[in-house]
């Protein structure tokens, strides 16, 4: 017994040295002048700008491949982001030798982390997935069934992981066994919940996902150029290497591009219709007025200088959701960063440089979606708010009665509204 307890002391320093080579620690501003962390004061810029670009490159093209295959894609394509950034949140506090000591303690997280899935996407595709299958009676009377037990469905599994958890208590590891449970439900709410919305923007509509990530993008892109370049006055003291030069850039080259590419965008019907199904085919629909292009004359004091120019431009044309387009850049530009700011934060207080390792350049998958979040978030709220209309419509009493009723019920209610209409006429 002495023997496996000495072996496991020695085990133990080995894995936290392992862990702590792949995430290096940071102690930025330790015996250096004030301003030598920023980029424009680093002797190796250059390579990792070539890195960091390559890597950037890559991933666009691949983003702008899944994004053109259509809904059903984009959204494996967030379910998997998911999963590595779970991934790398729950190995940061993990502990090798306690886990050695309590066997299947790490399949309890993500017991926790899919049941929250289940829950989550369940109900922002149940009826989509009862619209795919209603030309089958017995497929529509199954889908029927789990949407309506969903919650008790999920409600069981996530009150079975707890009894789990209470049935795994072992002595002496009670503070790291509650430390994890409440570490994965944090990042429950904090990643997976936020995350989740962006899902439910892509089947209002690719535009809706699309856009808001891009200005993201764009926002990370020429926020590093500029600081490259012109950066000189530190910004934040969570982050040594963001400038005011960049941010202030950054802000602008976003908004204008928002502006631009939702010109751009709002022209593709496959990009602005939202889903209804499950189904991968293209899109066509009523593109509504927010994508139907309006002409606005050109003010006469613009005029006077587009005329001498030569610019056959005395009106323009621009689709209203342009001046929704504003909103989200301004907002990607401007609060969206405090979201990479609360991960440098977090980061410094674990004393680790990245999240992980998976993108050379950039770090881990974590790294590079802080910021999607917090404009994922955004981009759904205010889409609800301010661009859906808040009356009831047919489509979505029929949503209700389809998902609410069974067919019985609806029979009954198709027979009501038959008699209802013929008292009325």
């Amino acid at each position: 017994m002495q023997k496996e307890n000495a072996a496991d002391a020695q085990s133990a320093p080995t894995t936290r040295l392992r862990h702590r080579k792949r995430q290096t620690d940071v102690n930025p501003g330790t015996g250096k002048p004030n301003g030598s962390h920023l980029l424009v004061n680093d002797r190796n810029k250059y390579k990792s700008f070539l890195i960091r670009a390559y890597s950037t490159v890559w991933m666009i093209g691949g983003f702008s491949v899944i994004v053109y295959m259509g809904h059903l894609y984009i959204t494996a394509m967030v379910v998997v982001i998911q999963i590595f950034m779970a991934r790398e949140l729950f190995n940061l506090l993990r502990k090798t030798h306690e886990d050695r000591q309590l066997p299947g303690f790490r399949i309890l997280n993500w017991h926790f982390f899919f049941t929250a899935m289940l829950f989550v996407y369940g109900r922002i595709l149940s009826q989509r997935l009862a619209n795919t299958v209603t030309p089958d009676k017995v497929l529509y009377r199954l889908v029927s069934g789990l949407i309506k037990y969903h919650m008790a469905i999920c409600y069981s599994l996530y009150i079975s992981g707890f009894v789990w958890f209470i049935l795994t208590l072992k002595k002496k590891m009670y503070k790291y066994q509650f430390g994890q449970y409440a570490w994965t439900h944090m990042i429950l709410i904090v990643v997976f919940t936020q995350s989740s919305f962006t899902v439910a923007n892509i089947f209002e509509g690719i535009f809706w996902f699309l856009l808001p990530a891009s200005l993201i993008v764009i926002d990370d892109i020429f926020a590093y150029i500029f600081g490259f370049f012109f950066g000189r006055t530190p910004l934040i003291k969570l982050s040594p290497k963001k400038t005011w030069e960049g941010f202030i850039g950054a802000s602008v080259t976003t908004m204008i591009s928002a502006f631009l590419l939702a010109n751009i965008m709002g022209r593709f019907q496959w990009l602005t219709c939202p889903r209804e199904d499950l189904s991968t085919g293209w899109l066509h629909c009523d593109p509504g007025p927010l994508f139907k292009p309006e002409t606005y004359a050109l003010p006469g004091w613009i005029l006077k200088w587009v005329v001498p120019l030569q610019f056959p431009w005395e009106e323009i044309s621009v689709l209203p959701v342009q001046w929704h387009s504003l909103c989200l850049g301004l907002f990607a530009s401007i609060i969206a960063p405090f979201g990479g700011f609360f991960a440098s934060g977090f980061k410094r207080a674990f004393k680790i440089k990245d999240f992980g390792d998976s993108i050379p350049g950039h770090g881990g998958i974590t790294d590079r979606m802080d910021c999607q979040m917090v404009m994922a978030v955004f981009a759904y709220i205010y889409h609800q708010s301010f661009v859906v209309s808040q009356s009831l419509s047919v489509e979505k009493i029929l949503e209700q009665v389809i998902t609410s009723l069974t067919l019985e019920e609806q029979q009954a209610l198709f027979m009501k509204l038959g008699q209802m209409l013929q008292e009325r006429l």
